[in-house]
């Protein structure tokens, strides 16, 4: 009995990007099987068989997988390559012959902690908000957000055409200029937590992400990287599969 699998699984599995990413690859038709444009989504192939190019190359399932912690520094975007000829966070790896790719998103002002991997299948559990993994963030505020402004950020805020689900929000200082919040959230939106505080009108100065389900930064500094040890690879893997 051949074993079919839909396209941009089997992409993932091959490290070209995570699924969601993958499935936008389709979608520019820059993808073949044997020989011919796929754009159509859902289509399954034979692993064992078919043979599958991306941009005139042959994939295949990479044989190790690899996990990088990354602390990513403001100024650098979080993607493989970038059309507007600015850094990426793949500059900052250097001696890795995997091809690796970005797990979720951080945004080009934003710094802290990023995971790159070839792991497709975790990469997904990871970035899908239904698997509710949680995303911890250190940020600096303009002002002083009132414990109204604070209880709506908590219970969930419309930030244009999104409802957020609910937020932990604990604040850690405040002064007359600016406040220290730590939040942790389970999506992953573009932007969400500067939109979400902008929304009560009080605009991120400075944001990082600290913690992503069971991986911390540590003393990580800012632009070091470090593979995950064995430990943590298996807990998160643990924890991603047990919200699957």
């Amino acid at each position: 009995m051949q074993l079919m699998e839909r396209l941009q699984k089997f992409m993932a599995r091959c490290g070209v990007a995570s699924r969601r990413n993958c499935e936008n690859i389709i979608k520019q038709g820059r993808v073949m099987v044997n020989g011919e444009i796929v754009r159509t989504m859902g289509i399954k192939i034979n692993p064992n068989t078919d043979v599958v190019r991306v941009d005139g190359k042959v994939i295949s399932p990479e044989k190790e997988h690899v996990y990088i912690l990354l602390n990513k520094p403001a100024g650098y975007i979080t993607s493989v390559t970038d059309p507007q000829g600015r850094p990426t966070v793949l500059d900052l790896i250097d001696k890795i012959d995997n091809r690796i790719y970005p797990v979720g998103r951080l945004d080009y002002e934003s710094e802290g902690l990023l995971l790159l991997t070839n792991d497709g299948e975790l990469a997904y559990y990871l970035t899908h908000p239904k698997y509710e993994i949680e995303k911890q963030y250190k940020v600096v505020v303009v002002g002083n957000p009132d414990e109204r402004d604070i209880e709506i950020l908590r219970k969930g805020v419309d930030i244009g055409g999104y409802i957020t689900w609910p937020a932990q929000v604990e604040r850690i200082k405040s002064n007359k200029d600016n406040s220290v919040f730590r939040i942790v959230i389970h999506e992953g939106k573009n932007r969400q937590v500067r939109r979400m505080f902008e929304v009560i009108g009080h605009p991120v100065i400075h944001l990082r992400r600290e913690r992503l389900a069971n991986i911390n930064l540590g003393s990580l500094k800012v632009g070091e990287w470090r593979y995950l040890t064995q430990k943590e690879v298996d807990e998160l893997k643990a924890i991603a599969l047990n919200r699957n």
